[in-house]
């Protein structure tokens, strides 16, 4: 039998090793061992178990001399020692002895300039298949001369730690060593957690090639080759936004800025189920077929049906999918130098501007803060927004200070002339709180299409004083009156307190976590009375 290697990782005498196994051939392996069920369309269809999302507080970074003084120490990126990491790999190599084994060598970084050679070894067919359409593929060629991987990466969801003696804080455990190029991930089935590890490994890594990772989409012209970047958390538009059938979709989430221009990091998807229709999502809703790998989407047993309304087992459903799945994909995923960068934010406060233009140190401010705000849920007496900040948004996968990728961002802001707006996706006229409407997809739409073109460039604009940006006082498509926040309330004095309020949180949160930032960046944020 043929290991290919895996000795090397501690795991000796397997039942079988599978190598670069087809979607099809995957898919087979994992109805063949229960793994899961084929669904109406040819998808198939897995249950994930108590983690139906990444579990923050179970990453961890080994802690060496090497990488000791460039992580970002904190609640995200927590440390762990090399002797308790060897410690859980072993025990977790020792765990697939005897048992089938799933090997995927694939890439991350679409520009082979940067490409990163990643190995995964799985106990599960299922992710396996996932891993295989989110990664770049290589082709028979490039895998007969493959040679070492960059990073390897050890997937065992049924090995479970035992907190108190492996040094974690339950059975499941994400952890990186970025010294030794090996992550383990254990005691969670969520494929997103192979995913993101291999982005966080990616945002350590391209900062030392002069390449600036993101957790963004991104799309291109077609004929010019320019492309925008959209950086924006959970439900700001960043998916809807960026599939613009105009332009070539690069991708949906993890990119690099390199000297050269942006290229995806990933070959794939890993798309939100919840609430999805043909109708609002059609991308999405036909990528799910043969060849994809649906997660915690209810389904009807006799009729093999997903229900996508159905959030029983979580909110959080997703399907993988590789990118070629979506019509309109640029293949390979590489574009040239972004023309435009544009954040989302869905401010239920309803008094953000719909869209501003950022200076550079402004465009540093709001990169670091990543703002969006979300509806109050059902606890009993929360009945107003809720403000969610997350640096760079993408917090949980950037393990250095976020000073080092913001410098990053503003050098090439400088060198490129790349412009920056933000965009407020979320409540116009009022708050969310107060029955307001969220401003019209067709009127966001047109705003990022000015922005896009160039439109703004021959447009006035009016600074807001509160929250020290620049706001267009026309744009092509949209009303007038529906681009001055202040306006669209009726109640102005309510505006003012609401806008005042917000521009606090924005001051005590970047007082709060960025207490050593240069101040003409922290000049540059939201100004609340004194």
């Amino acid at each position: 039998m043929k290991t290919y290697g895996i000795e090397k990782y501690g795991i000796f005498a397997p039942k079988e090793v599978h190598h670069n196994l087809t979607p099809a051939q995957l898919t087979e392996a994992a109805l063949r061992r229960g793994e899961g069920s084929l669904c109406s369309n040819g998808a198939l269809v897995v249950t994930t178990g108590k983690y139906t999302g990444r579990s923050p507080d179970d990453k961890f970074i080994v802690d060496t001399p090497t990488i000791h003084d460039e992580i970002a120490w904190g609640k995200v990126n927590r440390p762990i020692s090399r002797e308790k990491f060897n410690a859980i790999k072993g025990k977790l190599a020792a765990y697939l002895q005897g048992r089938e084994v799933f090997i995927f060598d694939g890439y991350a970084g679409a520009d082979k300039t940067y490409t990163q050679k990643f190995r995964i070894i799985n106990e599960l067919a299922s992710q396996a298949m996932f891993i295989h359409q989110l990664l770049i593929r290589p082709t028979e060629e490039e895998l007969e001369n493959y040679g070492e991987p960059d990073y390897t990466l050890l997937c065992a969801p049924g090995f479970k730690c035992d907190p108190e003696t492996d040094g974690v804080n339950s059975e499941a455990a994400i952890i990186i060593d970025y010294e030794a190029h090996e992550i383990i991930i254990c005691g969670s089935q969520y494929a997103g957690e192979i995913k993101k590890s291999v982005f966080s490994t990616m945002n350590y890594v391209m900062t030392k090639k002069n390449v600036l990772p993101m957790h963004c989409s991104a799309n291109m012209d077609p004929e010019t080759h320019e492309t925008a970047v959209f950086f924006g958390l959970s439900g700001t538009g960043k998916t809807t936004l960026s599939a613009d059938p105009a332009r070539k979709l690069i991708g949906d989430d993890e990119h690099g800025w390199s000297p050269d221009g942006i290229f995806n990091f990933e070959g794939g998807c890993y798309a939100k189920c919840i609430n999805l229709s043909k109708e609002n999502e059609p991308d999405i809703y036909n990528a799910i077929k043969f060849g994809s790998l649906v997660e915690n989407v209810i389904m009807d047993p006799q009729t093999r049906e997903l229900d996508f309304y159905d959030n029983k087992l979580t909110e959080n459903t997703r399907v993988g999918y590789p990118v070629e799945y979506i019509n309109n994909s640029q293949i390979p995923g590489v574009g040239g130098i972004p023309k435009v960068v544009i954040f989302l934010t869905a401010d239920a406060f309803g008094v953000l501007p719909p869209i501003s233009r950022l200076s550079k140190n402004a465009a540093m401010y709001h990169f670091v803060t990543g703002f969006t705000s979300k509806l109050a849920g059902t606890e009993r007496g929360i009945d107003e927004p809720v403000p969610t900040f997350s640096t760079l948004f993408g917090e949980p996968f950037m393990p250095l200070d976020p000073s080092v990728y913001a410098n990053m961002l503003g050098d090439k802001l400088d060198k490129y002339g790349t412009k920056v707006y933000l965009v407020n996706t979320g409540w116009a006229g009022g708050s969310a709180a107060d029955g307001a409407k969220r401003m019209k997809l067709s009127y966001t739409r047109a705003m990022v299409t000015a922005a896009l073109s160039g439109s703004f460039d021959s447009i006035e604009f009016k600074h807001h004083d509160v929250f020290n940006v620049d706001y267009p006082v026309s744009c092509p498509g949209v009303p007038d009156e529906k681009l001055d926040a202040r306006g669209m309330w009726e109640d102005k004095a309510a505006y003012d307190a609401q806008a005042d309020k917000l521009a606090r949180m924005f001051f005590d949160n970047f007082a709060k976590k960025y207490p050593n930032m240069p101040a003409d960046i922290t000049n540059a944020g939201p100004k609340p009375a004194k």
